[in-house]
């Protein structure tokens, strides 16, 4: 039986709290089946690929202008070998602004670009303005409410984070935090998953979700990774404020990020397949820390 958790504007220290100390990751967590990746993806570990191709800005001087002004740039995809020229003014400036860079073979940036003229490079342009972890607390706050956060630990497809998106949205969630690397961006495709619900929720991008996670802990937010070998998520206390962690799609929740948690909750399965897909745990989880939230 899970320890009783303290009221969510409890006081004490964090170390005084009890702490997960389950057995180590499995290696294939109970509520996703993986995803067949195309001969297309299946070389490209930072998911760049073509499902982002409605969101590039593509060549030199389109990609210095957006640089220039105001808009979040995701990523910037730069051929293999071509870091002469403004290539090299477009990358310095990128990493200047901690805008990721990867390096791609040129077939790649071809059939991203539609087979246009690329000159090397294309970048990724956010759908919507990032927030930060404390506009979604604030959030909460103004709503008189105890903050409800999903973590994405490296979910690279864009249809699962949309559907995630949309799933947080409806279930009331305060907001939802992504990694900057080797993860999913908020490109059009991700738009159109959420049906619209990305307009309606805070998304905020961070350099480590474990770090962002130790954070949260210490603002009184307790966080649950959705893992293997958990304890039943109908018999968990998700009152009080309270972050969800959903894993990759290959891989689940990372090590070191299951390892800052406060503990692992999993959804009890009865057929004979072992596991759910990342968004569909998701709406479960979610709609189970929405009625827990929300009861009278």
């Amino acid at each position: 039986m899970q320890p009783k958790k303290p009221q969510w504007n409890r006081s004490e220290p964090r170390s005084d709290r009890p702490r997960d100390n389950r057995a180590a990751l499995k290696k294939e967590p109970p509520y996703h089946a993986p995803r067949e990746r195309s001969a297309r993806e299946a070389d490209d570990p930072s998911g760049i690929h073509g499902d982002y191709e409605n969101g590039a800005v593509i060549g030199r001087s389109a990609v210095r202008e957006l640089l220039r002004g105001e808009r979040t740039v995701d990523k910037l995809l730069v051929q293999k070998g071509e870091r002469t020229g403004s290539i090299v003014v477009l990358v310095a400036e990128a990493i200047e602004r901690g805008i990721p860079v990867v390096e791609a073979e040129k077939a790649k940036l071809d059939a991203i670009a539609g087979f246009a003229p690329h000159q090397g490079v294309i970048a990724f342009a956010a759908e919507k303005e990032y927030c930060t972890v404390e506009d979604i607390l604030a959030l909460a706050e103004a709503r008189g409410e105890p903050p409800l956060i999903v973590l994405c630990d490296g979910v690279t497809d864009p249809y699962n984070l949309g559907a995630i998106i949309r799933c947080a949205e409806c279930c009331g969630a305060h907001g939802l935090i992504i990694p900057k690397r080797r993860a999913a961006g908020l490109t059009p495709l991700v738009t159109k998953a959420s049906a619209g619900a990305l307009e309606h929720l805070a998304v905020a991008k961070v350099a480590n979700i474990a770090a962002t996670a130790e954070a949260l802990k210490k603002r009184g937010v307790w966080v649950y990774a959705a893992e293997a070998d958990g304890t039943s998520l109908y018999e968990t206390d998700l009152t009080g404020p309270c972050a969800i962690v959903m894993g990759s799609e290959g891989d689940g929740v990372s090590q070191i990020v299951r390892k800052t948690c406060d503990g692992v909750i999993s959804i009890p399965l009865y057929g004979k397949v072992n596991s759910f897909n990342v968004s569909t745990a998701a709406a479960v989880i979610l709609a189970e820390a929405a009625r827990q939230h929300h009861k009278t």
